[in-house]
């Protein structure tokens, strides 16, 4: 009986120990990637500059331009990091400087790069639908919406509205839709930064107004613009 007894317990025993044993546990699985887009509302607020300006042609006060549009995001890698974007967006562009513009008595225009004693105030704005396409870069992954990024493309706008104002402190001059302005403007641009904030430029690569167009005094028109300032992406 004694004998009997010790082998119950030992089986017994046997079996607890072999209860205790642990089985090995299977890591997680973890989501490298996703099908996660950056499409972005993005907003925009710039200086406004003009270039290859005709002599004595200059800008004063702040000439500001805004836009604000929406784009879609395109990944062509797997770890979505590069990208192609396109969209629409809108854009309102002003410049103080003191090319005048007046209507001559044959209907026409003239241009003449005049003396800042001798106006008050005189500006030109614009108003833009805009077509961007960029190619992108960013370390972002689908769970984070902080990260650095470098976007550069080129941008097609078509200038649907613009006028011509000129105050001399006697009389207020008006130039609505002006024909001698390129409807259809283009150039390229680089967006920098990190999160939210981000550095902006954008450059015309085409002139504001039409080819061979020149002041009284025989200058060529041929400026061009050139927008910095901020841009931000909202998702």
């Amino acid at each position: 009986m004694r004998f009997l007894f010790s082998c119950l317990f030992l089986v017994s025993f046997f079996n607890v120990f072999s209860q205790e044993e642990t089985k090995p546990k299977i890591a997680p699985i973890v989501k490298i990637d996703s099908l996660y887009r950056e499409d972005q509302f993005y907003f925009s607020i710039t200086y406004n500059l003009l270039t290859q300006v005709p002599q004595g042609l200059k800008q004063n006060k702040f000439s500001a331009g805004l836009s604000a549009g929406f784009l879609r995001d395109m990944p062509i890698n797997k770890k979505r990091t590069i990208a192609i974007a396109t969209g629409l967006g809108l854009s309102y562009q002003n410049y103080y400087q003191n090319l005048t513009i007046l209507q001559t008595p044959s209907g026409g225009l003239a241009y003449e790069v005049s003396d800042y004693n001798d106006i008050t105030s005189n500006r030109y704005r614009q108003y833009l639908v805009d077509l961007p396409i960029e190619f992108r870069w960013r370390n972002s992954t689908y769970e984070s919406y902080k990260f650095w990024r470098i976007y550069g493309g080129f941008k097609l706008s078509y200038v649907f509205s613009n006028k011509s104002v000129l105050d001399n402190g006697e009389e207020t001059y008006k130039v609505t839709n002006n024909p001698d302005i390129n409807k259809f403007q283009y150039g390229v641009y680089l967006a920098a930064g990190y999160n939210t904030w981000n550095v902006y430029i954008n450059y015309g690569l085409n002139t504001l107004f039409k080819k061979n167009l020149q002041t009284v005094s025989g200058q060529n028109i041929d400026v061009r613009t050139l927008n910095a300032g901020l841009i931000f992406y909202i998702l």
